[in-house]
């Protein structure tokens, strides 16, 4: 199998030689390097151009004509890549020596997953570590119950009701690009819980219970974890999302994007089912597609919501798909 990895860049150069430095260094070297370049004003460009001129596997850059995002830059970038399996990279990570070994090792395992992560570290702007690892990030919460999970097959599962594939760990197999791209505009997700939800409603997804990056945090990055400890306390947080009609009002808007993403996602399967099998995926997303639809219409009078409230209670959807009676005293109190 080839791999490629595609990198994104942006006003990188002050990290972006090490996360180079640790590309070149894998027991496992990559067969391309995908660089697609978002504009950057600093030296990104010339790092990456001195970095190939002496690279062992070819590395090609891409320097946009105009600012893109991340998203769209990680789509262009996975739409450019030659190999059999897509690793992506960031550009303010380091990555352990046999990241990319333990990868290949899990997609020629028997049960051929469509898509690998893994745990990362978590480290300050100079490599220290901050005592935790990504999948116990309060907004993450990949514990051992949504391990076991997807262990028996229920990633799809998992994922419907919490992002928990983190980009930088993440690779998949090209043959996949078609079902996750393009990706479409307004959806709640950025470019890897799109890319990890699609796959795993039609392939097993496997992962490595180990740090095979070291994730850095800095003020400048785009997406940061939630450390243990900076969470609200539980009535804290049903107090915090009890507000007026402007918090009601942003939550709705919340919920209608994730309901077009999963319309988004259902037609892009139908239309591609011959192709990507996904039967088991299909009911799975109607019933989500109530939940939301029935969290974004609730009733202004409290007396109104509580028989909504409480069939989503009984069908168990607050706990599948939501933070369960959490969620369900934020509904009925809001």
């Amino acid at each position: 199998m080839k791999i490629s990895v595609a990198m994104c860049t942006y006003e990188g150069a002050p990290y972006l030689g090490e996360q180079l430095a640790s590309s070149a260094g894998q027991t496992r070297p990559p067969d391309e390097l995908v660089v697609c370049d978002d504009c950057s004003g600093d030296a990104t460009a010339g790092i990456v151009r001195e970095f190939a001129a002496a690279a062992s596997f070819p590395v090609r850059l891409y320097v946009n004509d105009r600012n893109l995002g991340s998203t769209r830059n990680f789509e262009q970038a996975i739409g450019r890549c030659g190999g059999d399996l897509i690793a992506l990279a960031d550009q303010d990570d380091v990555w352990r020596r046999d990241k990319l070994a333990q990868i290949e090792r899990l997609f020629a395992s028997p049960d051929r997953p469509g898509l690998v992560f893994s745990d990362a570290e978590v480290v300050g702007p100079d490599l220290r570590p901050l005592g935790h690892r990504v999948w116990e990030g309060v907004n993450i919460r990949f514990g051992a119950r949504e391990r076991r999970r997807c262990e028996a097959g229920r990633a799809f599962e998992v994922l419907l009701a919490r992002e928990v594939v983190t980009g930088a760990t993440m690779a998949f197999r090209a043959e996949f690009r078609d079902l996750v791209l393009p990706i479409p505009d307004g959806i709640k997700r950025i470019h890897d819980g799109w890319i990890s939800l699609a796959i795993s409603a039609a392939a097993p997804v496997a992962f490595i219970a180990e740090p095979l990056i070291e994730y850095r945090q800095h003020p400048a990055q785009q997406m940061s974890v939630e450390l243990p400890g900076q969470e609200p306390g539980l009535l804290a947080e049903i107090r915090d999302g009890v507000g007026g009609e402007e918090a009601r009002a942003l939550r709705r808007n919340y919920y209608r994007r994730e309901i077009h993403e999963l319309e988004v996602l259902r037609e892009r399967l139908r239309e591609r089912a011959g192709d990507f099998p996904c039967a088991g995926a299909l009911p799975k997303i109607e019933a989500k597609l109530a939940h939301l639809r029935a969290r974004a219409e609730m009733p202004g009078a409290r007396l109104g919501r509580l028989p909504r409230v409480m069939r989503e209670l009984a069908t168990r959807r607050y706990h599948l798909f939501s933070r369960g009676l959490v969620s369900a005293a934020k509904d009925l109190l809001a």
